[in-house]
């Protein structure tokens, strides 16, 4: 499938990040460098640069590499590399490669925000919205803000966004990442009147089209690859010369399955009755992304879900009126309502299969990232059509998280149900009742 690039992106500054040599520290070798490497390696970073300068993402990676490898304790020679991977399309290297940037330089927002970029395209939403809290003083708030939208919270992005725009010094991009916010949270109405403020109708009405197509990707890496301008690629993982503990090798990291990615200490919340076999999940197919045309000057913010129905479009020749903006920003925001977390009450009565089974999907930081999640699983797999998620919230160690399921089968059902979805390149395990409620997302 092939995915039109649109003119819009996490900032400025994350684009230049992601692709565009924004590292150009000093290079400071270490005590046993020899000056000939320090050239060499610097000679090699050079032409990395250029190479992503000319968007050719694999001549990037091959300069880059070379000079890690001559130079692995410089984090900006790291950083560079990681910019080669993303455009490259390789994932899941970018990703090792970020985290070892930011291990050897702490607190740079440039390296965290990529790396949240990454783990996003990894389908690593918990990780993310980490990277992006524990790196929260060092990533400005509109990137920081898109990030969050793109790691499945668009609520939690609103209310950090809507502040900020209120303020007489909000700029376009602000503006607009809000916007998309509103949008991915389903808030159509108000996306289009903040949206409005910078752009004509005709092309407020173009944007809205935009983001309503990008609000429903194929697969877990489509809105970071589109943000980019990539083409995702089959990924062998960083060389293990290029680790940065040398003891412990580097690979590439298994395919994080599709919206239902479940990192090791939220398994954790899982019950304890043994899941059932449901068989192997077939591969995800790569999308093709068309090449990245001229980004336009007001840039503008990505990300992945909607969780109301998408926006209906006048018809041809209705003469019913945009919402239109208000003059000012302040004024704008104004009228824009901070968003309230979804909850979840007494649950109502579904009519679902008789039996004790559910499929689990996931357990995540709240309710409104779960809803989030099964929006994009539902999608995703249209076995879940008629089926109404469940749920439950539960403390692990202190930490409260909230459990996404879909049952009332037998168990045969629950795990006909679980394989067809793995099928699909989702992740899923059946267990028993364990005091999951049918769910009512309150909007």
């Amino acid at each position: 499938m092939k995915s039109k690039r649109l003119t819009m992106g996490l900032s400025a500054v994350a684009l230049c990040a992601a692709l565009g040599g924004i590292y150009q520290g000093a290079a400071l070798a270490g005590s046993k460098s020899s000056a000939v490497d320090d050239k060499a390696a610097a000679t090699d970073i050079a032409k990395a640069r250029k190479a992503l300068a000319d968007r050719q993402g694999n001549d990037a990676v091959r300069w880059a590499e070379a000079a890690v490898e001559l130079r692995p304790q410089i984090a900006d020679y790291r950083a560079v590399l990681g910019q080669a991977y993303l455009l490259a399309g390789r994932f899941a290297s970018a990703r090792t490669t970020f985290n070892d940037a930011l291990t050897l330089s702490p607190g740079d927002g440039k390296v965290a925000l990529n790396l949240a970029l990454a783990q996003i395209a990894e389908g690593d939403w918990t990780g993310a919205r980490q990277t992006l809290d524990s790196n929260s003083g060092s990533i400005p708030v509109s990137d920081r803000g898109l990030a969050m939208a793109l790691a499945g919270d668009p609520i939690s992005a609103v209310n950090l966004l809507l502040p900020v725009a209120k303020q007489p010094g909000a700029d376009a991009k602000l503006r607009q990442n809000l916007a998309l916010s509103l949008a991915l949270a389903g808030r159509w109405q108000d996306a289009r009147m903040v949206a409005g403020m910078d752009l004509s109708p005709a092309d407020t009405d173009k944007r809205i089209t935009e983001w309503a197509a990008f609000a429903r990707p194929a697969s877990r890496y489509d809105q970071v690859a589109t943000l980019l301008g990539v083409t995702p690629a089959a990924d062998p993982g960083q060389p293990v010369a290029l680790a940065l503990n040398a003891s412990t090798p580097v690979v590439a990291s298994a395919p994080a399955p599709v919206d239902a990615y479940m990192p090791k200490a939220q398994a954790e919340v899982a019950v304890a009755s043994a899941p059932v076999s449901t068989g192997t999940a077939a591969p995800v197919a790569v999308a093709s992304v068309a090449p990245a045309p001229t980004v336009s000057t007001v840039v503008f913010g990505p990300r992945a879900e909607v969780v109301q129905p998408l926006p209906v479009q006048p018809a041809v020749g209705s003469k019913a009126p945009l919402i239109k903006a208000p003059k000012t920003a302040i004024k704008a925001a104004a009228f824009v309502k901070p968003m309230a977390a979804p909850t979840t009450p007494g649950a109502a009565k579904v009519s679902v299969s008789k039996g004790n089974f559910y499929v689990q999907l996931g357990a995540y930081d709240s309710t409104g990232v779960a809803r989030d999640a099964w929006a994009r699983a539902s999608r995703a797999y249209s076995g879940f059509a008629g089926h109404a998620p469940t749920g439950m919230s539960v403390t692990v160690k202190g930490k409260n998280f909230y459990r996404l399921s879909v049952g009332g089968f037998d168990r045969a059902g629950a795990a006909q149900l679980c394989a067809s979805y793995r099928a699909k390149g989702g992740t899923c395990f059946v267990r028993e009742n364990a005091g999951d409620q049918a769910v009512s997302w309150k909007k």
